[in-house]
């Protein structure tokens, strides 16, 4: 497991290296001038010059990009022009309160989703299949937005059980009910569309192990209905869900963007949404990089639980 582990820690090097190409190229191809964006109405020729070279947007790409590099490798993201303070520092800040909302949102579908699987695989054709199925297929077809604003126009302004907007009250509060109370309706709304996903394939993989030769066995030999179910046939259907999980992980992740814009969370998406209006780079950048980083390290984490509940992968 160690060696598996250290293969792999190895090649997700040439990965993280090929991010930061990408994500410097991609707003390296953003039309229009970035020191006129930042000055605004002080863009005067002498100004725009003299931002340049303190950007070093007057270098070629090439020299940009490994001075970038080389300051990112010593943990130096720059700084943001617009907010005046450490990129790293700001991305940090806001990515802390995107992970409590992609965390509570990939609990909520993990759970759900797993239990939904389950209890369609099990009761195949009846009832509980098709109305659980029936429920699956809106969630996955729903946009997450526009479930967010109906999320927020039923239970914020109608029968104002939760608050539409924000971490935590603008008065008081700041503690953890608090917190709880202002993070389920965005929690739900970015968990619905993976709930849906991991219940459909936690179902496929369960029908698939429940028509294996040695549940059948197992059955026959007396074994009760509730452990041939949860002790054989869902640990080994985990072991294809799993992969599943961990790719909603990312999808999870990448969804806040636009989630924290519908309820005004102050997380990494709408950081990045104001930083792209504003023209601040090297903050886009900073943040680009660590919520793609966060994505290889979501899918190592899985595969690495993977090898560990897979004994065939051990092999």
């Amino acid at each position: 497991m160690l060696a598996y582990t250290v293969k792999r820690l190895v090649l997700a090097v040439p990965v993280l290296l090929g991010l930061t190409v990408i994500v410097f190229l991609i707003m390296a191809m953003i039309p229009g001038d970035p020191a006129t964006a930042i000055l605004g109405s002080y863009a005067t020729p002498e100004n725009v010059e003299r931002l340049n070279r303190q950007l070093g947007l007057d270098r070629s790409l090439v020299e940009q990009y490994f001075v970038w590099l080389g300051n990112l490798l010593q943990g130096d993201f720059g700084r943001s022009y617009n907010l005046n303070r450490p990129v790293l520092d700001e991305v940090l800040e806001r990515f802390s309160a995107t992970l409590i909302l992609a965390g509570a949102a990939l609990l909520l579908c993990s759970i759900f989703g797993l239990i939904a699987g389950v209890a369609t695989a099990v009761r195949q054709y009846g009832w509980t299949d098709r109305i659980v199925t029936f429920f699956v297929l809106i969630g996955i077809s729903v946009p997450s937005f526009w479930l967010g604003l109906l999320l927020v126009l039923t239970f914020a302004v109608t029968w104002r059980l939760f608050p539409a907007s924000g971490m935590f009250a603008i008065y008081g509060g700041g503690d953890l009910p608090d917190l709880l109370h202002h993070l389920t309706l965005p929690a739900i709304t970015l968990a619905v569309v993976a709930t849906g996903v991991i219940a459909r394939l936690t179902r496929a993989a369960m029908l698939e192990v429940l028509r294996q030769d040695y549940i059948r066995t197992a059955r026959a030999k007396g074994v009760s209905e509730r452990r041939v179910i949860y002790r054989h046939a869902f640990k080994a259907a985990l072991v294809g869900v799993i992969p599943v999980i961990g790719v909603q992980a990312g999808f999870v992740l990448g969804g806040a963007v636009y989630i924290e814009t519908v309820f005004q969370w102050p997380g990494i998406g709408r950081m990045l949404v104001t930083a792209i209006s504003t023209r601040d780079l090297l903050l886009v950048q900073g943040g680009v990089l660590v919520v793609a980083a966060s994505y290889v390290l979501f899918n190592l984490i899985t595969d690495l639980l993977q090898h560990l509940v897979d004994p065939r992968l051990r092999t």
